[in-house]
């Protein structure tokens, strides 16, 4: 240790361009515990020369030693940080004689500084004040090092310890090394037998229980009544397939016991409303994971894939071919597959509880958003920077219909261009880390008189006052937001504006949506989310040209109904019991239910859980 001392002082005094001599001169010369106030450190030539007129009070005070504090020197600036290489010291050169010790004690300890402005001074004599604070610093450093430095060589002790544990632990060796031999075996014959090198599984199990209150009026024929309590499920299997890495099959299979008149059954939406229902099933109440068409096929008002049958309700492939664009085609796909829906509270498993509040309206045009994958589709995904994501799609409802035929066979239409069809289209920006924003157009047109939303009764005959056979063009346009301006809130809003018009004809109607609630992940309890939101359900605004603003109750006839705007209120709480399993109790009450204050003020409560694998 004595030569690592000696070591240092030597290279210190090096360090510091003294003369050879000068190492001497240190070990003999005279403490002082001053310094003179003018004194410049350029021209004082003593090791030792201070005066008393000017105390040194820490080490701090020394020039030309590394410290950790950033007082003022006494010419009134700070002392420079440490420096990391002797290229940050301006007047230090390579060919500077003690310029490899000085670049072994600033880049190897770390524990030599420079003056503030960039200069080490070289020339200036050392005094014995800054020996031992250079000293002190660069013996710190070589304790740290040392302790925290091990020997990646074995003593022979310690090679004897090692050949004794190997003896002693050779049986327990040979055992490992066998069930390594088995486990090699196993994943072999697993890799051998596995279902698909390609696809992998998952899954949604939904159980629900389904109670309401409210509807039409009772003195009405058919009446409104409230349904009993009902459990329905709905469950997905979804094999997700990638053949180069890059894309992917999506294939889904389904099943459900949600029903419809059609099929001979009811949903609690045909209960509380007989007359502003209609035999699309769809409603103010529909949930957000009802089947847009539970139990029929919409394309010839027949009965399909009800009554927990397995169906194929999705059939995707995505595949990039540019570095910014994806490009997908679809026998079986929704709108929503496409496009980012953004509201935080979309999931249909564990977010809203009713059909209203999960998605834009605009996305829903058509079929849209069918649950049964009723469009083929193709389009595209344009992502030129991580702000802008533009996605559009054609979607045929009818494609693998070859002919047309009479009401109601093939009420759709046939073919991919021959019939109903959506084209549509959705710009993301993201101009902030806490700021999403959506802007989506769809122009469709529907052979039929529908919406097709499955929002509300006036879906069907959305021109009030013409028949259900006259064909209709729809422009949709619609904007969604989500801040998240606080990490356990956020706000999501839309705003949706659809124009119908008579395609063969005159006749217009106008329809406006809106929504507005707040999300809180992590509510309560890591996990959990929950949700509020209030909104103004589908409604008419505006209609001429032979259609009317306040029709009758149903297409097919039925009482006039009293115009007011419909309003719903929504909570809901999720609850993770565990990664795989989740319950959420939720509800939501409907003023002027289908646009008519008539209706009784409708309330549906759900319990729902949801099983994901």
């Amino acid at each position: 240790m004595m030569n690592v001392f000696w070591m240092l002082c030597l290279l210190l005094g090096v360090g510091y361009s003294l003369p050879k001599s000068s190492a001497a001169e240190v070990k003999h010369s005279t403490p002082s515990l001053t310094r003179s106030s003018s004194d410049s450190p350029e021209t004082t030539s003593e090791v030792s020369g201070l005066s008393t007129s000017s105390p040194v009070t820490a080490v701090e005070d020394l020039e030309g030693v590394s410290t950790e504090s950033n007082q003022p020197d006494k010419h009134g600036s700070k002392a420079m940080a440490q420096v990391t290489s002797v290229s940050q010291l301006s007047d230090v050169q390579p060919t500077d004689w003690a310029f490899q010790a000085l670049q072994s004690l600033v880049e190897r300890y770390g524990c030599i500084a420079g003056y503030p402005d960039s200069t080490y001074r070289g020339q200036r004599a050392l005094t014995r004040y800054e020996f031992a604070a250079g000293l002190n610093a660069c013996m710190q450093r070589i304790e740290e090092l040392l302790s925290a430095t091990t020997s990646p060589l074995l003593t022979k002790e310690e090679l004897l310890v090692l050949q004794k544990l190997q003896e002693e632990f050779a049986a327990e060796l040979v055992t490992m090394r066998g069930r390594v031999d088995t486990l090699e075996a196993r994943t072999t014959q697993l890799e051998a037998q596995q279902f698909s090198t390609t696809t992998k599984l998952n899954g949604e199990a939904i159980f629900a229980v389904v109670g309401g209150s409210g509807g039409e009026p009772r003195s009405r024929t058919p009446a409104g009544e409230d349904p009993q309590p009902i459990m329905v499920n709905r469950v997905r299997l979804n094999l997700v397939s990638s053949f180069t890495g890059k894309d992917l099959l999506i294939t889904g299979l389904q099943s459900y016991n949600f029903s419809s008149v059609i099929a001979g059954g009811s949903s609690v939406q045909e209960v509380l409303f007989p007359n502003a229902g209609s035999p699309l099933s769809e409603g103010n109440t529909k949930l957000n994971f009802e089947p847009q068409f539970p139990g029929f096929n919409p394309q010839n008002l027949t009965s399909s894939c009800g009554g927990n049958d397995v169906c194929l309700y999705k059939l995707l492939y995505i595949f990039p071919v540019a570095k910014k664009l994806t490009l997908f085609a679809a026998p079986l796909a929704e709108v929503s597959d496409a496009f980012p829906t953004l509201l935080p509270w979309a999931s249909e498993g564990q977010g809203a509880i009713s059909r209203f509040v999960a998605l834009n309206p605009v996305l829903r045009v058509s079929g849209g958003t069918s649950g049964t994958g009723l469009a083929s589709a193709a389009g595209f995904i344009f992502i030129p920077t991580p702000k802008v994501d533009w996605r559009a799609l054609y979607g045929s409802v009818n494609a693998p219909i070859p002919a047309n035929g009479p009401f109601p066979e093939n009420v759709l239409g046939a073919g991919l261009f021959n019939g109903s069809f959506v084209a549509s289209t959705q710009l993301t920006l993201k101009p902030a880390k806490t700021l999403d924003i959506g802007l989506n157009y769809a122009y469709s047109y529907h052979q039929v008189n529908i919406l097709g939303m499955g929002l509300a009764g006036l879906s069907t005959g959305s021109l009030a006052g013409l028949p259900i056979t006259t064909p209709v063009h729809l422009n949709s346009v619609g904007a969604t937001l989500t801040w998240r301006f606080h990490p356990k809130v956020s706000l999501a809003t839309y705003g949706a504006y659809i124009m119908v018009n008579n395609a063969a004809g005159d006749g217009y109607t106008n329809f406006t949506s809106w929504l507005l609630g707040f999300y809180f992940p992590d509510a309560l309890v890591k996990g959990n989310t929950a949700a509020i939101m209030f909104g103004q359900p589908l409604y008419r605004v505006a209609a001429g040209g032979g259609a009317s603003l306040t029709p009758s109750n149903s297409f097919t006839g039925g009482p006039s109904i009293n115009r007011a705007t419909p309003y719903q209120v929504e909570a809901y709480y999720n609850i993770r019991l565990n990664d795989y399993i989740s319950v959420t109790p939720g509800a939501f009450v409907i003023f002027n239910p289908e646009g008519d204050s008539n209706n009784l003020t409708t309330g549906v409560a759900v319990i729902r859980t949801t099983f994901t694998f």
